[in-house]
């Protein structure tokens, strides 16, 4: 029997899901390219000083005469670089702690939960800024690094509490009774129960984290030059804002666009992997 109530609900999570999927993979197309193909260099001076969109520089130049249009490609790339690998860290670190967590003894499982409540009251930019303060010079790698450090208390408290509540069902101890052991629970049971609400908040928190990488790069902070992130060109472009919009425009909305997309693949992906809201 065909449910009419749950097809206008079936049709607005596919449609957040393709539009999440169409921005996330433009960004993600134009990010590939810049490692065969630009324009022009990133670095060189192609024209004068903030020209106005033309046949040859589709989105004008900057303050300095270089190709704004390369400039955006080229940033899409490092803030996919850097929202992957800020997740990667904080999940390979996160995910790690919160495991060991559930697994600790009373004692050790509320220092352990007591030291994340620390840590997730502060913000994942001001750990980041304090990171980058303390290395010797800011570079890509460092604000990754900053950033996955930021967001692995976030993954540690999530995963705890995902993996107490896997870890008291009856097939682990059906597990326990076949002799398997705790690391074969650990993969064979937990992880892939976990994984579906884990595989959310990494996709919410890089949204979170290519915010966190703009704003340490537009305080100086983040990618140094000739790293062309779009938190710089919004650093450079706030003194000619008015007699060339462009430049702090098109950064402003690529950014935006891809968060928005991060979002909608991540509110996609929480609809289709809950069965409660697919029955709902």
């Amino acid at each position: 029997m065909i449910d009419l109530a749950a097809a206008p609900q079936r049709a607005q999570r596919s449609w957040t899901l393709t539009v999440g999927l169409l921005l996330v993979g433009l960004h993600l197309i134009i990010g590939i390219a810049t490692l065969f193909w630009t324009p022009y260099d990133p670095t060189d001076l192609v024209g004068r000083r903030l020209e106005a969109p033309s046949l040859t520089h589709l989105a004008g130049t900057d303050r300095l005469g270089r190709d704004l249009f390369t400039q955006m490609m080229v940033g899409s790339r490092i803030a996919l670089l850097v929202g992957t690998g800020a997740v990667a860290v904080g999940a390979l670190v996160g995910v790690t702690l919160g495991i060991l967590a559930a697994f600790a003894s009373r004692w050790l499982d509320d220092a352990l939960a007591a030291a994340l409540d620390i840590l997730i009251a502060f913000p994942t930019l001001l750990i980041a800024m304090l990171v980058v303060a303390v290395s010797e010079s800011p570079s890509l790698g460092t604000a990754i690094l900053a950033l996955g450090l930021g967001l692995s208390a976030i993954f540690a408290r999530l995963t705890r509490i995902l993996a107490k509540r896997v870890l008291v069902l009856d097939l682990i101890t059906a597990a326990r009774t076949c002799g398997t052991s705790w690391p074969g629970i650990v993969f064979a049971h937990v992880l892939p129960n976990i994984w579906p609400s884990l595989s959310v908040a990494f996709a919410l928190q890089f949204g979170l984290a290519v915010i966190a990488e703009a704003s340490l790069s537009y305080l100086g902070l983040g990618a140094p030059p000739p790293n062309a992130s779009w938190g710089r060109l919004l650093q450079e472009a706030q003194g000619t804002v008015f007699t060339a919009p462009l430049g702090a425009v098109l950064p402003g909305l690529a950014l935006v666009s891809l968060v928005i997309g991060i979002n909608l693949l991540a509110d996609g992906l929480r609809e289709r992997g809950d069965p409660r809201r697919a029955t709902r």
